[in-house]
């Protein structure tokens, strides 16, 4: 399967979920926060680094959860950014 190439605004959403997940996680390790989730802590180091800026559904309702974050919040802060 070829993976289609992420357009610049994509990539941008992933950045800025990445940034709210780092700020939420605070002073939590990774690992902590990764275990919480029932993911990767190498997972996590990616989503947040945006290098896996589209992250599964599932992945990231966890880490809503592990974090205390609504989805509300979470798609609000990654909504496109009106120009």
């Amino acid at each position: 399967m070829v993976r289609t190439p992420l357009t610049p605004e994509e990539r941008e959403r992933g950045e800025r979920l990445g940034r709210l997940l780092r700020e939420a996680r605070g002073g939590r390790s990774m690992a902590d926060v990764a275990a919480d989730a029932g993911i990767s802590a190498e997972t996590l180091r990616k989503i947040e680094t945006g290098r896996a800026p589209t992250p599964a559904f599932f992945t990231v309702a966890a880490l809503a959860r592990a974090l205390g974050l609504s989805m509300d919040e979470l798609a609000g802060a990654c909504a496109p950014v009106a120009v």
